[in-house]
């Protein structure tokens, strides 16, 4: 179909509106720290590792029943090491695991006080900004309104705002929301797990890589460049007696050579479903080819050397776009 000059230089503009250029226009390499099981102490960060991100997102921060929010210890010394190393860090809100007391801090009655809190803190702590990974049963109807207000508030004071979004319950998400984002992160993974304990198989398959970006770019809209695909430093195991969830560490740690494949059959039966080194390395030539870039959850759960997917990660990147 043609279109007259007129028609797209209209869409163009409309584009633009919608969308604004992103702020920079490097590959993003997002990684997600978490705080250690059972500690409000944020665990060390390497130089080496942070130097192969543009982003550090610190998970999570979230509202107790009187909705203050506490920082765990250690976070001023991470922000200010990252920042040394040129890495922007945020300050991720919700997580997968249900709050509670979210939702009545993020509804029309009191999210301006929460907004003002959150705003507070970044100032306070030196953060670049918020990211909303609110998930499952915290995305309610209050999470537009909270987006859109949480965006104005930060704009102000030049913060960025971005999310993590699930392809499986994306229509939650409404068209307004999705465009206060500065990019979002997709989890591209989770397609099962132990909560499923009658459908073993691979969590985060390449094939699941293309469906989601193809979501988020072709149904939604949202232009390649602020789009991150998910991957995951983490397997599931089903039926095994090495538990149900393993980072890609400890997976290399215990079976030799697992780098090279994306499944172990345990001896004792079971198996270990996660993403190897191949797998993880197509998933990074199609961010570099359809995407903005690579998010990662999460960091602490890579292997050390050449065994290492953030250091294959970043090698690829810099050879796909001749730095090496």
């Amino acid at each position: 179909m043609k279109h007259s000059n007129k028609n797209y230089i209209w869409l163009v503009t409309l584009g633009i509106f919608l969308f604004p250029p992103p702020l920079f226009a490097q590959f993003r390499v997002v990684g997600y720290v978490s705080l250690w099981a059972n500690s409000q102490v944020v665990p060390p960060v390497s130089d080496s590792v942070l130097k192969r991100l543009t982003h550090l997102n610190i998970a999570f921060i979230n509202p107790d029943s009187l909705g203050n929010l506490f920082l765990a210890s250690g976070v001023d010394s991470l922000v200010e090491q990252a920042h040394s190393n040129k890495v922007k860090v945020l300050i991720s809100v919700g997580g997968g695991k249900f709050n509670p007391f979210l939702d009545s801090f993020i509804n029309r009655k009191n999210r301006s006080a929460f907004i003002d809190s959150l705003l507070q803190l970044a100032l306070d702590h030196h953060f670049d900004g918020i990211d909303a990974d609110i998930e499952n049963e915290n995305l309610t109807k209050n999470y537009e309104g909270f987006i859109i207000e949480l965006s104005a508030a930060l704009k102000k004071k030049n913060k960025l705002l971005t999310a993590a979004l699930a392809t499986w319950n994306g229509q939650l998400i409404s068209d307004a929301a999705l465009k206060k984002f500065e990019f979002i992160n997709v989890m591209s993974y989770d397609q099962t797990g132990p909560w499923r304990p009658t459908e073993p198989g691979p969590h985060s398959t390449y094939e699941k890589a293309i469906s989601d970006l193809d979501y988020w770019t072709a149904t939604r809209h949202v232009p390649k460049n602020r789009i991150n695909l998910g991957i995951p430093f983490y397997g599931y195991g089903f039926g095994t007696t090495y538990g149900e969830s393993m980072s890609y560490g400890n997976i290399i740690t215990t079976f030799p050579d697992a780098e090279r494949q994306d499944t172990i059959m345990p001896v004792g039966g079971g198996a270990i479903y996660y993403n190897g080194v191949s797998t993880i390395l197509r998933k990074t030539r199609l961010a570099l080819k359809s995407a903005g870039g690579i998010m990662i959850w999460q960091i602490l759960q890579d292997a050390a050397g050449t065994q290492s997917l953030l250091s294959n990660i970043d090698k690829t990147i810099r050879k796909e776009q001749g730095k090496d």
